[in-house]
Protein backbone atom coordinates (compact mmCIF):
# COMPACT_ATOMS: atom_id res chain seq x y z
CA UNK A 1 0.00 0.00 0.00
CA UNK A 2 1.24 3.48 -0.85
CA UNK A 3 0.41 6.02 1.86
CA UNK A 4 0.73 9.81 1.85
CA UNK A 5 1.10 12.09 4.87
CA UNK A 6 0.09 15.71 4.29
CA UNK A 7 1.97 17.86 6.81
CA UNK A 8 -0.01 21.06 6.42
CA UNK A 9 -0.31 24.25 8.45
CA UNK A 10 -3.99 24.80 9.19
CA UNK A 11 -5.38 28.29 9.70
CA UNK A 12 -8.64 29.45 11.22
CA UNK A 13 -10.71 29.45 7.99
CA UNK A 14 -12.28 26.01 7.38
CA UNK A 15 -12.89 26.81 3.69
CA UNK A 16 -9.21 27.66 3.13
CA UNK A 17 -8.20 24.51 5.00
CA UNK A 18 -10.51 22.45 2.80
CA UNK A 19 -8.63 23.87 -0.19
CA UNK A 20 -5.44 22.49 1.37
CA UNK A 21 -7.12 19.07 1.65
CA UNK A 22 -8.12 19.20 -2.00
CA UNK A 23 -4.65 20.21 -3.21
CA UNK A 24 -2.74 17.64 -1.17
CA UNK A 25 -5.23 14.87 -1.95
CA UNK A 26 -4.81 15.49 -5.67
CA UNK A 27 -1.02 15.45 -5.29
CA UNK A 28 -1.19 12.23 -3.27
CA UNK A 29 -3.39 10.56 -5.87
CA UNK A 30 -1.05 11.68 -8.66
CA UNK A 31 1.80 10.02 -6.72
CA UNK A 32 -0.11 6.73 -6.61
CA UNK A 33 -1.17 6.83 -2.96
CA UNK A 34 -4.29 4.94 -1.96
CA UNK A 35 -4.60 6.66 1.42
CA UNK A 36 -3.76 10.25 2.38
CA UNK A 37 -3.60 11.37 6.00
CA UNK A 38 -4.10 14.91 7.30
CA UNK A 39 -3.38 16.19 10.83
CA UNK A 40 -5.62 16.72 13.80
CA UNK A 41 -7.42 20.08 13.56
CA UNK A 42 -7.16 20.21 9.77
CA UNK A 43 -10.56 21.92 9.74
CA UNK A 44 -9.35 24.72 12.06
CA UNK A 45 -6.25 25.09 14.20
CA UNK A 46 -6.36 25.23 17.98
CA UNK A 47 -6.17 28.59 19.75
CA UNK A 48 -9.62 29.88 18.72
CA UNK A 49 -13.14 29.03 20.01
CA UNK A 50 -13.89 25.63 18.49
CA UNK A 51 -17.66 25.55 19.06
CA UNK A 52 -18.07 28.29 16.49
CA UNK A 53 -16.50 26.19 13.73
CA UNK A 54 -17.72 22.70 14.67
CA UNK A 55 -20.07 21.06 12.16
CA UNK A 56 -21.97 17.76 12.10
CA UNK A 57 -20.69 14.88 10.00
CA UNK A 58 -23.30 15.66 7.34
CA UNK A 59 -22.32 19.35 7.27
CA UNK A 60 -20.56 21.17 4.44
CA UNK A 61 -16.96 20.62 5.60
CA UNK A 62 -17.23 16.84 6.01
CA UNK A 63 -19.25 16.65 2.80
CA UNK A 64 -16.44 18.53 1.07
CA UNK A 65 -13.90 15.97 2.28
CA UNK A 66 -16.05 13.12 0.96
CA UNK A 67 -16.35 14.82 -2.42
CA UNK A 68 -12.60 15.41 -2.60
CA UNK A 69 -11.91 11.75 -1.81
CA UNK A 70 -14.45 10.56 -4.39
CA UNK A 71 -13.02 12.78 -7.14
CA UNK A 72 -9.44 11.73 -6.41
CA UNK A 73 -10.28 8.04 -6.10
CA UNK A 74 -8.36 7.52 -2.83
CA UNK A 75 -9.17 7.33 0.87
CA UNK A 76 -8.79 10.52 2.94
CA UNK A 77 -8.56 10.86 6.74
CA UNK A 78 -8.63 14.38 8.20
CA UNK A 79 -9.17 16.05 11.56
CA UNK A 80 -12.24 18.17 12.23
CA UNK A 81 -14.51 19.23 15.10
CA UNK A 82 -18.11 18.07 15.54
CA UNK A 83 -20.70 19.28 18.07
CA UNK A 84 -21.06 17.33 21.33
CA UNK A 85 -24.33 17.00 23.23
CA UNK A 86 -23.11 18.99 26.25
CA UNK A 87 -22.09 22.17 24.43
CA UNK A 88 -18.49 21.12 23.96
CA UNK A 89 -17.13 19.74 20.69
CA UNK A 90 -15.65 16.37 19.75
CA UNK A 91 -12.19 16.10 18.27
CA UNK A 92 -13.02 13.95 15.26
CA UNK A 93 -11.36 12.20 12.35
CA UNK A 94 -13.45 11.84 9.22
CA UNK A 95 -12.48 8.96 6.91
CA UNK A 96 -13.89 8.85 3.38
CA UNK A 97 -13.26 7.38 -0.06
CA UNK A 98 -12.76 3.91 -1.58
CA UNK A 99 -15.97 2.73 0.06
CA UNK A 100 -15.04 4.12 3.49
CA UNK A 101 -17.44 6.43 5.35
CA UNK A 102 -16.47 6.46 9.02
CA UNK A 103 -15.33 8.68 11.86
CA UNK A 104 -13.37 8.43 15.09
CA UNK A 105 -13.78 10.66 18.15
CA UNK A 106 -10.61 11.20 20.20
CA UNK A 107 -10.65 9.07 23.35
CA UNK A 108 -7.72 10.47 25.34
CA UNK A 109 -7.98 14.22 25.86
CA UNK A 110 -4.92 16.40 26.26
CA UNK A 111 -5.16 17.51 29.87
CA UNK A 112 -1.39 17.78 30.22
CA UNK A 113 1.53 20.19 29.90
CA UNK A 114 -0.69 23.01 31.17
CA UNK A 115 -3.39 22.55 28.51
CA UNK A 116 -6.94 21.34 29.35
CA UNK A 117 -8.54 19.98 26.22
CA UNK A 118 -11.46 18.51 28.19
CA UNK A 119 -12.70 22.01 29.03
CA UNK A 120 -13.94 22.41 25.45
CA UNK A 121 -13.78 18.87 24.02
CA UNK A 122 -15.86 15.84 24.99
CA UNK A 123 -14.15 12.42 24.77
CA UNK A 124 -15.04 9.56 22.48
CA UNK A 125 -15.19 5.98 23.75
CA UNK A 126 -14.85 3.59 20.83
CA UNK A 127 -11.72 2.45 18.93
CA UNK A 128 -12.18 2.49 15.15
CA UNK A 129 -10.65 0.35 12.41
CA UNK A 130 -11.45 1.06 8.76
CA UNK A 131 -10.62 -1.08 5.74
CA UNK A 132 -8.78 0.42 2.76
CA UNK A 133 -8.06 -1.91 -0.17
CA UNK A 134 -8.48 -4.87 2.18
CA UNK A 135 -6.04 -3.45 4.75
CA UNK A 136 -7.14 -2.81 8.35
CA UNK A 137 -6.29 0.78 9.34
CA UNK A 138 -6.69 1.92 12.95
CA UNK A 139 -7.38 5.59 13.65
CA UNK A 140 -5.97 7.60 16.56
CA UNK A 141 -5.49 11.26 17.49
CA UNK A 142 -2.47 12.99 19.02
CA UNK A 143 -2.44 12.37 22.81
CA UNK A 144 -3.78 8.84 22.15
CA UNK A 145 -0.22 7.92 21.16
CA UNK A 146 0.82 7.94 24.83
CA UNK A 147 -1.59 5.07 25.60
CA UNK A 148 -0.26 1.79 24.18
CA UNK A 149 -3.31 -0.22 25.25
CA UNK A 150 -5.40 1.54 22.58
CA UNK A 151 -2.93 0.53 19.89
CA UNK A 152 -2.86 -3.07 21.06
CA UNK A 153 -6.66 -3.14 20.93
CA UNK A 154 -6.65 -1.75 17.38
CA UNK A 155 -4.15 -4.44 16.36
CA UNK A 156 -6.37 -7.07 17.96
CA UNK A 157 -9.23 -5.74 15.86
CA UNK A 158 -7.24 -6.28 12.68
CA UNK A 159 -5.26 -3.07 12.18
CA UNK A 160 -2.09 -3.64 10.16
CA UNK A 161 -1.47 0.09 9.90
CA UNK A 162 -2.33 2.55 12.66
CA UNK A 163 -2.48 6.26 11.93
CA UNK A 164 -1.81 9.11 14.36
CA UNK A 165 -3.14 12.56 13.46
CA UNK A 166 -1.68 15.31 15.63
CA UNK A 167 -1.37 18.97 16.39
CA UNK A 168 1.53 18.28 18.74
CA UNK A 169 2.38 20.83 21.40
CA UNK A 170 5.79 22.48 21.42
CA UNK A 171 8.29 22.46 24.26
CA UNK A 172 11.61 20.98 25.34
CA UNK A 173 11.95 17.41 24.11
CA UNK A 174 8.46 17.30 22.60
CA UNK A 175 9.56 16.56 19.01
CA UNK A 176 11.76 13.70 20.20
CA UNK A 177 8.88 12.34 22.28
CA UNK A 178 6.55 12.49 19.26
CA UNK A 179 8.80 10.43 17.01
CA UNK A 180 9.80 8.04 19.80
CA UNK A 181 6.18 7.37 20.74
CA UNK A 182 5.20 6.67 17.13
CA UNK A 183 8.05 4.19 16.78
CA UNK A 184 7.22 2.59 20.13
CA UNK A 185 3.58 2.03 19.18
CA UNK A 186 4.76 0.31 15.98
CA UNK A 187 6.95 -2.02 18.06
CA UNK A 188 4.10 -2.63 20.54
CA UNK A 189 1.81 -3.86 17.77
CA UNK A 190 4.34 -5.21 15.24
CA UNK A 191 2.52 -3.11 12.67
CA UNK A 192 3.09 0.08 10.74
CA UNK A 193 2.43 3.47 12.31
CA UNK A 194 1.93 6.55 10.13
CA UNK A 195 2.00 9.69 12.27
CA UNK A 196 1.11 13.01 10.62
CA UNK A 197 1.51 16.30 12.44
CA UNK A 198 0.79 19.93 11.72
CA UNK A 199 3.77 21.86 10.38
CA UNK A 200 5.35 24.23 12.86
CA UNK A 201 3.35 27.52 12.69
CA UNK A 202 5.84 29.91 14.29
CA UNK A 203 6.35 30.99 17.88
CA UNK A 204 3.38 33.38 18.09
CA UNK A 205 0.74 30.80 17.12
CA UNK A 206 2.50 28.00 19.01
CA UNK A 207 2.06 30.03 22.20
CA UNK A 208 -1.76 29.85 21.82
CA UNK A 209 -2.01 26.08 22.22
CA UNK A 210 -0.93 22.79 20.62
CA UNK A 211 -0.32 23.70 17.01
CA UNK A 212 2.24 21.27 15.64
CA UNK A 213 5.99 20.72 15.54
CA UNK A 214 6.24 18.92 12.20
CA UNK A 215 8.21 15.69 12.28
CA UNK A 216 5.60 13.51 10.55
CA UNK A 217 6.95 9.97 10.44
CA UNK A 218 6.21 6.47 9.16
CA UNK A 219 7.56 3.65 11.37
CA UNK A 220 7.98 -0.01 10.45
CA UNK A 221 6.81 -2.92 12.64
CA UNK A 222 10.33 -3.03 14.11
CA UNK A 223 10.35 0.70 14.82
CA UNK A 224 12.56 1.73 11.92
CA UNK A 225 11.86 5.13 10.37
CA UNK A 226 10.75 4.62 6.76
CA UNK A 227 10.02 8.28 6.01
CA UNK A 228 10.14 11.52 7.96
CA UNK A 229 9.48 15.23 7.50
CA UNK A 230 11.09 18.37 8.86
CA UNK A 231 9.05 21.17 10.41
CA UNK A 232 7.78 22.84 7.21
CA UNK A 233 4.67 21.93 5.19
CA UNK A 234 5.12 19.05 2.77
CA UNK A 235 3.79 15.77 1.44
CA UNK A 236 5.43 12.43 2.28
CA UNK A 237 4.59 9.45 0.08
CA UNK A 238 5.89 6.03 1.06
CA UNK A 239 5.26 2.37 0.34
CA UNK A 240 4.51 -0.03 3.19
CA UNK A 241 5.20 -3.74 2.72
CA UNK A 242 2.33 -5.58 4.37
CA UNK A 243 3.81 -9.02 3.61
CA UNK A 244 6.95 -8.03 5.49
CA UNK A 245 4.83 -6.84 8.39
CA UNK A 246 3.08 -10.21 8.53
CA UNK A 247 6.45 -11.95 8.83
CA UNK A 248 7.50 -9.60 11.63
CA UNK A 249 4.26 -10.27 13.50
CA UNK A 250 4.93 -14.01 13.22
CA UNK A 251 8.58 -13.72 14.25
CA UNK A 252 8.27 -11.16 17.07
CA UNK A 253 5.09 -12.70 18.37
CA UNK A 254 4.11 -10.11 20.98
CA UNK A 255 0.51 -10.01 19.80
CA UNK A 256 0.26 -13.79 20.05
CA UNK A 257 2.13 -14.02 23.35
CA UNK A 258 0.31 -11.16 25.05
CA UNK A 259 -1.69 -12.17 28.14
CA UNK A 260 -4.46 -10.52 30.12
CA UNK A 261 -3.39 -11.44 33.63
CA UNK A 262 -4.97 -9.62 36.54
CA UNK A 263 -1.54 -8.85 37.98
CA UNK A 264 -2.73 -7.32 41.22
CA UNK A 265 -5.15 -10.10 42.15
CA UNK A 266 -2.78 -13.03 42.65
CA UNK A 267 -2.57 -14.21 46.26
CA UNK A 268 0.77 -13.91 47.92
CA UNK A 269 2.35 -17.24 48.91
CA UNK A 270 4.95 -17.94 51.60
Amino acid sequence: MRVALAQIRSGTDPAANLDLVQDHTRRAADAGARLVLFPEATMCRFGVPLAAVAEPLDGPWATGVRQIAERAGIAVVAGMFTPADDGRVKNTLIAAGLGVDAHYDKIHLYDAFGFTESATVAPGDEPVVITVDGVGVGLTLCYDVRFPELYVELARRGAQLITVHASWGTGPGKLDQWTLLARARAIDTTGFVAAVDQAYPGDDIAALGPSGVGGSVVASPTGDVLAAAGDDPGLIVTEIDLDAAKKVRETIAVMHNRTDHAWGKAESRG
